[in-house]
């Protein structure tokens, strides 16, 4: 199952260089993360220094 990035996302930019397999980018409020590129490995998750990251 992708992650998903909340609201809380402040846009640091932790979680792309964080992501493995260039699932994330930056979005206009928040950065997202891309479901079919996304391999639910959880780096991004453990990156966030918000906790704006959760398995969709």
């Amino acid at each position: 199952m992708a992650y998903k990035i909340s609201e809380e996302c402040i846009k640091c930019g932790s979680c792309e260089a964080g992501c493995p397999v260039g699932a994330i980018s930056e979005g206009e409020d928040t950065y997202v993360i891309d479901a079919d590129v996304c391999i639910s490995c959880g780096a991004c998750e453990a990156t966030c220094p918000m906790g704006a990251i959760s398995e969709a």
